[in-house]
């Protein structure tokens, strides 16, 4: 698998991932025993009930394969998501992973350089203000009596 997104409900084969450098799987492992099956070369085995995202995608995907094929075994799923949450496994490639958490930090950097920039034209102009209301001040005032 190089892309996209997989949810698996049913048994995998032995090897799962081997070759794995991109996408995601999600894993309905009920026996605990697909880490067994699973090629664990290049691939990390993450817990999906910590990641709201990733709970989010899972029942989503869920749902659509439930209507578009009425799966009867997808309607069991999503009846009992909760309880089989836990059961869930994220297959993660870790170059991916890398890559996915560099380019979050790229983008968390930008919006940070921005808010800075912002802060900074915020700060210049307050200054602008301050210099302007100061030479107000120091302007002599012309008083005149009747």
């Amino acid at each position: 698998m190089t892309g996209g997104t997989v949810v698996v409900l049913g048994k995998t084969g032995r090897n799962f991932a081997a070759g794995m450098s991109g996408g995601l799987a999600y894993v309905l492992d009920t026996d605990a025993t697909f880490q067994l099956r699973c090629n664990l070369e290049l691939v990390d085995l993450d817990k999906v009930e910590e990641e709201e995202e990733d709970i989010m995608t899972l029942r989503i995907m869920i749902q659509q394969h439930q209507r578009h094929t009425n799966s009867q075994l997808a309607r069991e799923v999503l009846a009992d998501f909760d309880n089989l949450l836990p059961k869930f496994v994220k297959v993660f490639p870790r170059d991916y992973k890398r890559v996915l958490a560099s380019m979050k930090e790229k983008a968390i950097a930008k919006v940070i350089e921005a808010v800075h920039a912002r802060q900074a034209d915020e700060q210049e102009e307050i200054a602008l203000e301050e210099k302007d209301a100061f030479e107000e001040i120091k302007k002599p005032v012309n008083v005149s009596e009747k």
